[in-house]
């Protein structure tokens, strides 16, 4: 480990914690599994905590999503800068205003705990079923795979919104990041307020409604100028990607990461390969570890910057002696041709001219456990003479077929971190006392350290299992213990 200063937490205080000094009003309304970030904020405030401008932020509880995006909308026009933290349901009440938060050149950041919309039934885990909603909005839109990326890319976030004059979406998977507790190393005030633009901040300042420097907002347009000014945020929108490098490049600097808009990780002559965004990426990345060590040639790309999508960046990625592709998407489209993340691959190899079999799956929805076991069938879906494509993987679809036999369990943990279960009753203590426990180990040893508490939406008096894991190395195993010590 790096001398960098370390603590204990879960995805949610990551994303408070580095939001929280970008932050001058945080206009929110609570909804799980993103309510614990605007309560980490609301506490920080009543503490006197102060962000980068030297004052505490200021928490407006709405009365419902939609009003907390009309206020976020209203306080961004009054030249404050404004973060919002929210998932599913309240992501879509808020889809409104979006539209003209992106149309305003507004750097409003939006921290999404990606979760499930109620469709058959109501969920209240995780998936990417509601950023997907929103990637017509015009907000650009970046993907964290773990709390340690949640603290990181959540700068990368705010930074560049507030350079770039375009809103950002960062989310991260609901419950599987935002309630798994890790180690992780934290930016410090002085280091993020060295690579804010102030002059970028200064110029939002001044472009606010304000009677002293009036400005003209909000217009109706007819259909002789409508068309041209809806391309006029072209320029904006080209700009974005040098100015999310740039930041990426000073987090990579101070961290020692390697953060890119698509990061390739795996063999050099991989011939197979998956395309994948959020948690995911780390089952992805420990199961190729294990497979090369077997002698496979496979590799992924874990899409970090998701809007706008840079298909010559992602093709620079892809190894050369790439033969096939599966694509993941944690989210369903009923109807259409593929999933949103599999569109956007395809479509990015006819445009680069890059002649690659590509099928897409679906894994993952409202939590649904997503292990090493079910990338190797994927990997194994690849070398048939026809691969299935839209398959679904980590469930038995007996009805419409859809699913990639797994076989047996394919165990690709490293060897040396020891993981532990507790079992125990909603509100008896189980959780809290496992929390308490690993932040401790955490904390105060060298060892890293990880936590996951599985519980359904019954809370009281339902089963709940705190699955642990500490070792001398990082830990990036984001699925339930399979195969505990104790």
């Amino acid at each position: 480990m790096s001398n960098r200063r370390t603590q204990t937490m879960d995805g949610n205080t990551a994303a408070a914690y580095i939001s929280y000094p970008f932050t001058e009003v945080a206009a929110i309304f609570p909804i799980t599994p993103s309510s614990p970030m605007a309560e980490l904020t609301d506490a920080w405030a009543a503490q006197g905590k102060k962000n980068l401008f030297g004052a505490p932020v200021r928490v407006v509880e709405m009365q419902s999503e939609g009003g907390a995006a009309g206020a976020l909308h209203g306080s961004l026009q009054g030249g404050a800068l404004t973060t919002t933290y929210t998932a599913s349901q309240g992501l879509l009440l808020m889809i409104p205003n979006m539209y003209k938060i992106a149309g305003e050149l507004l750097p409003a950041v939006f921290h999404v705990s990606a979760r499930s919309l109620a469709s058959n039934s109501l969920s209240i885990f995780g998936d990417h079923q509601d950023v997907m909603a929103t990637r017509q909005t015009g907000f650009a839109m970046l993907a964290s795979s773990s709390v340690q990326d949640v603290m990181n890319l959540g700068a990368v976030a705010h930074l560049s919104a507030i350079e770039a004059r375009l809103p950002f979406i960062h989310f991260f998977d609901g419950f599987r990041t935002s309630h798994e507790i890790q180690k992780i190393e934290l930016l410090e005030q002085e280091e993020l307020a060295d690579m804010l633009d102030w002059e970028a901040v200064e110029a939002f300042r001044h472009r606010a409604l304000n009677p002293d420097h009036p400005q003209l907002r909000g217009m109706t347009h007819n259909p002789d100028v409508f068309f041209q000014l809806r391309e006029a945020v072209n320029p904006f929108v080209d700009a974005l990607p040098a100015i999310v490098r740039k930041y990426m490049d000073k987090i990579n600097a101070i961290t020692g990461k390697g953060y890119d808009f698509f990061n390739y990780y795996g063999h050099p002559e991989a011939e197979r390969l998956i395309i994948v965004m959020g948690s995911g990426a780390s089952v992805v990345e420990e199961t190729i570890d294990e497979l090369m060590r077997r002698g496979e040639k496979v590799g992924m790309v874990n899409v970090r910057l998701y809007r706008p999508f840079l298909p010559e960046k992602l093709l620079e990625a892809v190894p050369a002696s790439v033969k096939r592709i599966a694509v993941l998407d944690r989210t369903k489209e009923s109807g259409s041709l593929g999933e949103p993340l599999y569109l956007d691959v395809c479509t990015a190899l006819v445009e680069e001219g890059r002649k690659i079999e590509v099928v897409g799956g679906r894994y993952g929805l409202g939590s649904k456990e997503f292990t090493p076991t079910h990338v190797k069938a994927v990997f194994d879906n690849l070398k048939l003479d026809a691969p299935k494509n839209h398959f679904t993987v980590g469930i038995v679809d007996d009805v419409t077929n859809t699913s990639l036999p797994t076989g047996e369990i394919f165990n690709a943990a490293p060897a040396g971190a020891i993981s532990c279960k507790f079992y125990g009753l909603g509100s008896d203590g189980t959780v809290g006392a496992n929390k308490n426990s690993i932040k401790i180990i955490g904390d105060h040893t060298d060892m890293y350290a990880q936590a996951y508490f599985a519980y359904d939406s019954k809370k009281s008096g339902g089963l709940t299992v705190s699955h642990l894991r500490f070792g001398k190395t990082p830990i990036q195993s984001p699925y339930q213990i399979d195969a505990a010590d104790f």
